[in-house]
């Protein structure tokens, strides 16, 4: 068993608030799928409640990436292994 596979059933079984690990995880998700040149332009990444909000210092890229947002979240949520973000803000 993975460690990871573990603290998650930790987590589950003590029913603790998995609200701060999911938002450490989608910050590691969003690099990872977004590569590192989108990562330079990521000035802040929030998660509150199912909208995950992104600080992008470039207009253009977040004119881009305004046109793949449903994508973006189902590949966002795909990795995470659950549905958590449902709303996705570009600033």
């Amino acid at each position: 068993m993975k460690l990871g596979d573990l603290l998650k059933s930790f987590v589950d079984e003590n029913k603790l608030d998995t609200k701060g690990l999911n938002q450490v995880k989608v910050r590691d998700v969003w690099n990872s799928q977004m590569g590192p040149a989108i990562e330079r332009y990521t000035t802040n990444l929030m998660l509150k409640k199912d909208t995950l909000y992104v600080q992008l210092s470039s207009s253009v890229l977040r004119e881009e990436l305004s046109y793949g947002k449903e994508k973006i979240i189902r590949n966002l949520n795909e990795e995470m292994g659950k549905q958590i973000i449902s709303k996705l803000v570009l600033r």
